[in-house]
């Protein structure tokens, strides 16, 4: 059963480990002392179990959030229950900031897609934050630039690529070596994968298939790469 974020635990302090995270984040790196106290002075850290809901579609929107550790999934639902992942953001990654200046409800659904914990930012604290201080504004658009850029290169990528390439280019990006043999281990579930490609889970499993042929197996979270010169070449 879907828990909800009240039942979250709020009475949390940042440990060196996710404050290393939150300093690297875009919306934090590069704020001048007096700006940075103002945005942590917004923020409390949150501990949320899988599966518990950050917050609903239709939703009047109070906060936005950081990842320091875990994935979320943002996903939308349709009037008969089916449901469409956006984005799975992890560590270092923001979302629902684009509602700073824009929109009244949340557009989306959010969940703790495994254990995770996050910093909350309260909208209202930011946004008067960024009318005093140029360099918090200068920070909500640089995030907010972002987010664009990425969104465009997940559209064009969703047009571009087949289902097998897409799986192929993500194995890739985290290759440790340019050709040969490889190994790397999904850091989360095979459906989170499907979700942050925008496939289907059955359309996922049937890339893995093709891609079988070029040497890739996959075998629970660990995927072993034959050739990743050949890999490049599908």
């Amino acid at each position: 059963m879907e828990e909800t974020a009240e039942m979250m635990n709020s009475n949390l302090k940042l440990n060196s480990r996710d404050r290393a995270v939150l300093m690297k984040t875009p919306f934090l790196n590069g704020l001048g002392s007096s700006s940075l106290v103002g945005m942590l002075s917004a923020m409390s850290v949150l501990s949320l179990a899988s599966r518990t809901s950050i917050f609903r579609e239709g939703e009047k929107p109070d906060a936005f959030y950081c990842v320091l550790s875990g994935y979320v999934r943002l996903y939308r639902l349709s009037h008969e229950g089916r449901e469409a992942d956006i984005q799975i953001c992890g560590p270092g990654e923001t979302f629902a900031e684009c509602l700073l200046y824009g929109g009244d409800r949340y557009a989306h659904h959010a969940q703790a897609a495994e254990n995770v914990t996050l910093a909350r930012f309260d909208m209202q604290a930011v946004r008067d934050l960024a009318d005093e201080q140029k360099d918090v504004a200068r920070a909500v658009m640089t995030s907010l630039s972002r987010h664009l850029l990425n969104s465009m290169d997940c559209v064009a990528n969703d047009r571009l690529f087949t289902a097998p390439q897409r799986v192929a280019n993500y194995i890739l990006a985290r290759c440790p070596v340019d050709g040969g043999p490889a190994s790397i281990r999904l850091p989360f579930q095979k459906s989170l994968l499907a979700g942050m490609l925008g496939l289907a889970p059955e359309a996922l499993s049937r890339a893995f298939s093709t891609l079988r042929k070029t040497g890739v197996t996959v075998r629970g979270r660990a995927i072993q790469v034959v050739d990743v010169a050949a890999l490049r070449d599908i």
